[in-house]
């Protein structure tokens, strides 16, 4: 599996003609990756679960890459990195499911980039035996919520004041379920 998945390769094109490369991240993108998230605006910075400004953050995921736990899909343009789509296994009961994150860069936004990016992230989670995936969006960003429930998830969950955010202020979280696979019954 590990293998099919480093030679994953999709070229999409966007709306407005821009070519886009969906590929795992490699260990050679570790300065790609921290220009990505180099720019990140404080709204964006306050909902991610890291310090995505701290270059040594970014660095360790590209020299930690392992693809079992984590597996980075990048979207790439003139050899530019403009998206990442996250896919992170849980192990043990919990080894069927992933969790799925996404970032774009602020210039990429709105021109459906995210919607594609989503349908490869989930492309790839299907190639890699995942039997669903759980987004956790904080629940005022009803356009994400919107994009992730077109592609199939469902809103299982509103968890009240579930993310804290730097300055102590609390958000309610909508969690969305994709089942990838179908619950076979049988008489």
């Amino acid at each position: 599996m590990l293998d099919q998945i480093t030679k994953y390769r999709q070229i999409v094109t966007l709306n407005d003609g821009t070519r886009v490369l969906f590929r795992p991240l490699m260990a050679e993108d570790k300065n790609a990756l921290v220009a990505l998230f180099e720019f990140v605006g404080p709204d964006d910075l306050k909902l991610m679960r890291n310090n995505v400004r701290d270059s040594d953050i970014i660095r360790s995921w590209v020299d930690n890459l392992d693809y079992r736990k984590v597996l980075p899909i990048v979207a790439v343009v003139n050899d530019r990195l403009v998206g990442d789509g996250t896919l992170h296994f849980r192990s043990g009961p919990g080894r069927h499911i992933a969790d799925i994150r996404i970032f774009l860069s602020k210039d990429f936004r709105r021109r459906g980039l995210g919607v594609a990016l989503l349908r490869a992230v989930i492309d790839v989670a299907r190639k890699c035996g995942m039997q669903q995936l759980v987004a956790e969006v904080v629940a005022d960003q009803i356009k994400v919520i919107n994009a992730f429930q077109s592609l199939g998830f469902e809103l299982r969950a509103n968890y009240p004041d579930y993310f804290m955010m730097p300055d102590g202020e609390t958000h309610d979280v909508a969690v969305l379920i994709l089942r990838l696979t179908t619950k076979r019954e049988e008489f």
